[in-house]
């Protein structure tokens, strides 16, 4: 019960604190669930990100209810989901009684402008570590830069993109396995 209450606390703070989506959560994740507690691995926490994207759901919840799971099971996948939650379901109550009355206050426009900025910043370095850990060699570098570009230039959906480049993966794979042979 103990590490579920820990579950539900880490995953409430990283829900409290984090704008933006799952994305945004990416940095806090890797701190507190792979360097603090080492709970998961910076592999596991990409998997499940690329999984939370297959899957129907929020990346952040998906991730959380992942990552509870593999420590506790459903208790785990339970307290953990409800942790990344709760401070979201707060919040939202507490902007929707108020929200009508201070929207269009310039101040408020400029928070959540620059809100907007930090955001895509806190992103993008998710975005660098996770590229760092993934392009490991030639083969990976070539899904990665094709997903990219059919990403950015294409309406595939993101779904079918995480598919096509595990199977990619699993044929290279087979490929370098038949050639050293």
């Amino acid at each position: 019960m103990k590490l579920c209450i820990q579950l539900f606390i880490t995953f409430a703070k990283i829900g409290a604190v984090t704008f933006g989506g799952g994305y945004a959560m990416l940095p806090m994740l890797e701190r507190e669930l792979v360097e603090k507690y080492h709970w998961v691995t910076s592999e596991d926490l990409a998997d499940y990100f690329a999984i939370g994207q297959c899957t129907p759901g929020i990346i952040a919840v998906n991730t959380a209810t992942f990552v509870g799971y593999k420590l506790k099971k459903n208790a785990g996948a339970v307290f953990a989901t409800v942790g990344v939650v709760f401070p979201s379901m707060v919040i939202i109550a507490i902007i929707a009684a108020f929200i009508s009355n201070f929207a269009e206050y310039e101040i408020v426009k400029h928070a959540f402008a620059g809100i907007r900025v930090s955001v895509c910043v806190l992103i993008f370095t998710s975005v660098l570590k996770l590229l760092k850990g993934a392009v490991v060699d030639k083969t990976t570098l070539i899904i990665y830069l094709a997903i990219l570009a059919f990403a950015i230039f294409t309406s595939i959906p993101v779904a079918a993109l995480v598919i096509v480049s595990g199977v990619i993966g699993i044929v290279a794979s087979k490929v370098k396995e038949g050639s050293a042979k």
